[in-house]
């Protein structure tokens, strides 16, 4: 019969037929390394999804608020990153970073929004 070994460090497990780690130190490496962020991209954008999240809710403590754009850059915001997109029946393209949202206007301005459907799940 062949021994089992240790899915992290590949040594010989003792103990339970269905044990697969030979210690709680090795299970939970083995366990970190499989739930991290895979790459430095993946990473990188939760974090500028969180940035943009954090942004829109500071600028926006009243359900709806105008801003411009200069002040949203200099707050670090990054209109590269949005989870979702809504477009009215009328044409105006919402871009939404979890619940907060805006709308592009005139001159450098948005308009920005809570989708209090999302908003009232949490």
């Amino acid at each position: 019969m062949e021994k089992r070994k240790c899915l992290e460090c590949k040594e010989p497990i003792i103990g339970r037929s269905d044990k697969k780690f030979c210690s709680d130190q090795c299970r939970n490496l083995y366990n970190n390394r499989q739930n991290s962020d895979s790459t430095n991209l993946v990473r990188n954008i939760n974090n500028a999804l969180r940035k943009n999240r954090r942004i829109l809710q500071e600028m926006n403590p009243n359900d709806k608020a105008k801003a411009h754009k200069d002040k949203m850059l200099e707050k670090g915001f990054n209109f590269n990153y949005y989870t979702s997109i809504y477009t009215t029946k009328k044409g105006a393209t919402y871009y939404f970073c979890y619940e907060y949202g805006y709308l592009q206007l005139d001159d450098g301005y948005y308009f920005l929004v809570i989708n209090k459907r999302l908003k009232e799940d949490e």
